[in-house]
């Protein structure tokens, strides 16, 4: 113990001066929040991965289909309004005119393409998904863009 050495056996003598004890940083509790710290930190980075699915596409080898498919585009706004191929229509009116649409087309080859804005309201693209449904339409497809 440093600090003993430090004293002067001679306390009752009038010219000695009492020297301080030099103050010493105590490393093992330091070590020990330190270690507690770490392994914490150990403990949760490994629960913060990302739940990924890794999907691998299938390939399939086939040529285009030469039949000719007839499209039907169905626009939904931002603020739930709807357009069948560039004519406005409202809600009501959605289901006759993809009606009128496909009675026209014996084939039945029709694809209907519904583009609707981002902040379109989901319950008018669920409506324009459940008109094309009315009409036995069973080629339903979403449009989308890339980020750029």
């Amino acid at each position: 113990m440093s600090w003993l050495s430090h004293r002067r056996q001679n306390r009752f003598s009038l010219g000695a001066v009492e020297v301080a004890p030099e103050p010493e940083i105590n490393l093992i509790p330091f070590i020990d929040v330190l270690l507690v710290v770490l392994i914490f930190l150990m403990i949760s980075t490994t629960f913060t991965h990302y739940q990924e699915l890794a999907i691998t596409l299938p390939t399939a080898n086939g040529s285009d289909s030469q039949t000719e498919i007839k499209q039907i585009h169905i626009a939904v706004s931002r603020d739930g309004r709807y357009a069948i191929n560039g004519k406005m229509t409202d809600r009501l009116q959605l289901s006759e005119a993809i009606n009128s649409i496909t009675s026209k087309d014996a084939n039945g080859n029709i694809q209907v393409e519904i583009d609707a804005d981002a902040r379109a309201p989901h319950q008018a693209v669920m409506s324009a998904l459940e008109a094309a449904r009315d009409a036995n339409v069973t080629n339903i497809v979403f449009s989308s863009q890339t980020k750029k």
